[in-house]
């Protein structure tokens, strides 16, 4: 049975390393928000470094989820002290467990402090896909195809929660959620 990939990337308004209180609020949100969609049913895997420590994204080992990469509009650092970016890359059973855990709880109260952290780049900040069953996605995949989106609008190789696909590519809805514009940030 085929699983959800969802890969997000944002662009920070200052570094990882920064010490301002909106900086760490954002880092330490941040850990509570992945406790606790670790535990959201539907909820499969999510890549995380091995060795990985506060900004150092691009030297760490992340073992089959890839190298890590960014799309092609990222043009701040890559280095511990000057990396302003979050991405995260995971599994999900389907749509629906996905949905609810981004829109929901914790991670929607800090979709609610985006504007604080993040900047507005004009391009999409989440891409799903499909991928066989034991597939594990590719940090290159998500960058891949949140560009796809980006240049092409939601298809069955890249899409958004409201305009979404079936693994077959046959147009799907999550119930409850209609077509809206997926706004771009």
């Amino acid at each position: 049975m085929p699983h959800l990939a969802l890969y997000t990337f944002g662009v920070l308004k200052s570094p990882l390393a920064d010490p301002a209180p909106l900086t760490r609020e954002f880092y330490d949100s941040g850990e509570a928000v992945y406790r606790k969609i670790g535990q959201h049913p539907g909820y499969l895997a999510r890549a995380e470094a091995a060795d990985g420590d506060r900004g150092m994204l691009f030297e760490a080992d992340w073992g089959a989820w890839g190298e890590f990469a960014v799309p092609t509009w990222y043009g701040k650092g890559r280095t511990v002290e000057t990396t302003a970016l979050a991405a995260t890359l995971s599994l999900w059973t389907d749509l629906r467990p996905a949905f609810d855990a981004v829109y929901t709880g914790l991670h929607r109260e800090a979709l609610n402090r985006r504007d604080d952290w993040f900047e507005r780049t004009g391009h999409p900040n989440y891409v799903c896909w499909w991928v066989s069953d034991g597939v594990i996605p590719t940090w290159r995949d998500g960058v891949s195809r949140l560009e796809h989106l980006h240049d092409h609008g939601s298809v069955p190789h890249a899409f958004t929660f409201h305009h979404s696909f079936a693994p077959e590519g046959t147009p799907t809805r999550i119930k409850g959620i209609g077509p809206k514009s997926d706004q771009v940030r």
